[in-house]
């Protein structure tokens, strides 16, 4: 009996040995599979990070890029567009804008037509001038643009509500200057109608004040005739969606009359017969 209780124990030993051994080979298992796994984990991480990497810095790039056309608002026009839709100008605003001692002598050809082209940082806009029927703004019109007198000129006022105009040729910038001289209204229309496309001078309450500013209407407008109206002395033929991409970008705070969000300068004026 002795010799048999000895053997069930060795037998019982051995078991429990082997048993062990399978355990302990397990476990080994078990760690490497933890380490392998680990191993993933932080490769994965690491490609997921350079990815996330990248993307960031593609969309970096994308916003920079788009940084001069920015998120479309919608403005009083009543239509939504980029606040800024142009290059920058090319030419400063003039420091110290000309002057002159007095009118121009009038030496236009009334019975001709006059075309002036103007090119702005925004693109060309063209207009017919009515030399026939506003023969002294035409004529002082065509005498600034020959001396370069708008050039670098910014146009300086926008509005967006009641009236639908964009006005320039105030070398100023302030809505205030002008070439030193004055004249009087010319084929201010009876009615205040103004419409779309419709070029006519700016002047203040006194009915000489006409000098350098002009206004381009891009929509049809409505003016009170108080005082004898505005002198229209010419048309658009050509960029009037230039005028218009202006306004739909807005005005400068939100406001509905004031400084174009979008800055647009004339780069050159030329006025020839057609």
């Amino acid at each position: 009996m002795a010799g048999s209780a000895k053997r069930e124990r060795q037998l019982a030993r051995e078991r429990y040995e082997r048993q062990q051994a399978r355990r302990g080979a397990a476990r080994a298992r078990r760690r490497r599979n933890q380490q392998v796994a680990g191993v993933v984990v932080a490769v994965l991480a690491v490609v997921v990070g350079i990815i996330a990497l990248t993307a960031l810095t593609g969309s970096d790039k994308k916003t920079t890029a788009a940084s001069s056309t920015p998120t479309p608002t919608s403005s009083s026009t009543g239509t939504t567009s980029a606040a800024t839709v142009c290059p920058p100008p090319t030419l400063d605003q003039p420091k110290k804008p000309q002057t002159f001692a007095k009118e121009p002598p009038l030496t236009v050809d009334r019975k001709a037509t006059y075309v002036a082209t103007m090119k702005t940082n925004c693109g060309t806009i063209t207009m017919d001038l009515f030399a026939n029927q506003a023969p002294h703004t035409v004529n002082s019109f065509a005498f600034l643009a020959a001396n370069g007198y708008f050039l670098g000129s910014r146009c300086h006022r926008l509005t967006t509500s009641g009236i639908y105009v964009l006005q320039c040729g105030d070398p100023t910038g302030t809505g205030t200057g002008g070439p030193g001289y004055g004249f009087g209204i010319e084929n201010a229309p009876k009615d205040g109608a103004y419409p779309a496309g419709t070029v006519a001078m700016a002047r203040s309450t006194d009915p000489n004040s006409n000098g350098s500013q002009f206004f381009l209407v891009y929509r049809e407008t409505s003016l009170p005739t108080t005082g004898g109206g505005y002198t229209i002395f010419g048309r658009i033929t050509k960029g009037l969606d230039i005028v218009t991409k202006v306004a739909r970008a807005g005005v400068s705070g939100g406001s509905t009359d004031g400084t174009p969000t979008q800055e647009i300068a004339i780069e050159s004026m030329r006025v020839r017969k057609a």
